[in-house]
């Protein structure tokens, strides 16, 4: 169920995004000639005034057949002899949805309760407290019998705990013992042995771990609004950092850095299902987040991309002139292949990863 709800899910992003490009297309005067759900093969289609709107076989998103787009059409309704400023909208239309989507989201994730660092001694507007491993030292205790980041420790012992002071004073009390973690990871919970070390770098403590306690944190209504575009705006700049470092790491040749995985769809379904079993809260959030790496891959200049078009539309704009339509379609056509074969490489490598 998990996993068909992220299905639709994903769908719904990407179809939300194609609405964007068709309202505003609409809101001009631009004829749209098709707004399909999956692409191509057609199962089935129906014309309502100038529009089919059609469901097709393959189940990866959406298009608009925007009149006048990738060809130049002269004629009153056709995208081609729209203003500077309208094609612009039209093309970034469907990556602002993206963040609006988002912001939506995550304003209603700050009304049920946000996933957030509580501090132990806080009280407050806040439900279901839990300590959780935010990084696991290598060569440690931890490393040594499979904890992860993001595990979440229920109790030691038998012994529950829900504040990061309980886990340290229960392992300062058991230094050189033996004891007992009873761990959750998404659905499954489990039980794990490890001894915890007596002489140990300052920096890690006996059992190796770094520790948040974190809790769902409730936002009032009114003031939920202006946190979710907030938590939009400061996801969208931690993303952008990641990107960075990432490309940085590569351009220098190190490779991409130590944590960092880059997942397709079978990836993200993975990851779905992982989440899913933590809350409503915790589901939407990552959705969100999807929805704010959807739109910034979209902004990107790479032709076949909507930051691409754009581009394009600029280079006519300085140049005062148009562009060849062969060109141009020669250009996102290989782009377009080359995305695709990159899409097929890092699913290839999710499904591997799952044996």
């Amino acid at each position: 169920m998990t996993i068909f709800i992220a299905i639709v899910s994903l769908i719904l992003l990407i179809v939300l995004h194609e609405l964007g490009h068709f309202l505003f297309a609409k809101k001009f005067g631009v004829r749209v000639d098709e707004f399909g759900i999956g692409y191509p093969p057609r199962l089935f289609g129906k014309k309502i005034g100038e529009t089919i709107y059609s469901w097709n076989l393959l189940p990866l998103g959406g298009f608009v057949k925007i009149y006048g787009h990738e060809e130049r059409i002269e004629d009153p309704r056709s995208f081609t002899t729209k203003p500077f400023w309208q094609k612009s909208i039209i093309i970034l239309g469907g990556v602002a949805v993206f963040w609006v989507v988002a912001a939506v989201l995550l304003s209603v994730v700050l009304l049920i309760g946000a996933p957030s660092v509580v501090e132990d001694y806080e009280i407050g507007n806040f439900k279901n407290p839990r300590v959780q491993i935010i990084e696991v030292s290598n060569d440690s205790p931890a490393f040594t019998a499979g904890l992860e980041i993001g595990d979440i420790i229920k109790s030691i012992n038998g012994v529950s705990v829900d504040k990061v002071v309980e886990v340290q004073n229960m392992s300062a009390v058991n230094k050189g013992k033996e004891i007992v973690l009873t761990m959750q990871r998404g659905q499954k919970v489990f039980d794990v042995s490890l001894t915890l070390r007596e002489d140990f770098p300052n920096d890690q403590g006996p059992m190796g771990v770094a520790l948040f306690r974190t809790a769902l944190k409730k936002t009032v209504w009114y003031k939920a609004p202006i946190d979710g575009v907030k938590a939009t705006g400061n996801l969208t700049v931690s993303i952008v950092k990641g990107w960075g470092k990432v490309l940085s790491s590569l351009f220098r040749g190190k490779g991409v850095p130590e944590g960092v995985e880059i997942k397709g769809a079978v990836g993200i379904f993975e990851l779905f299902n992982g989440i899913g079993s933590l809350g409503v809260s915790y589901f939407l959030q990552l959705v969100a987040i999807i929805a704010i790496s959807l739109a910034l891959l979209n902004s990107l200049p790479i032709p076949a991309l909507d930051g691409g078009w754009f581009v394009f539309l600029l280079i006519e704009k300085i140049k005062g002139k148009p562009l060849d339509d062969k060109i141009v379609q020669r250009i996102s056509t290989v782009f377009f292949i080359l995305l695709v074969i990159l899409m097929i490489w890092i699913t290839a490598k999710d499904i591997i990863g799952l044996f």
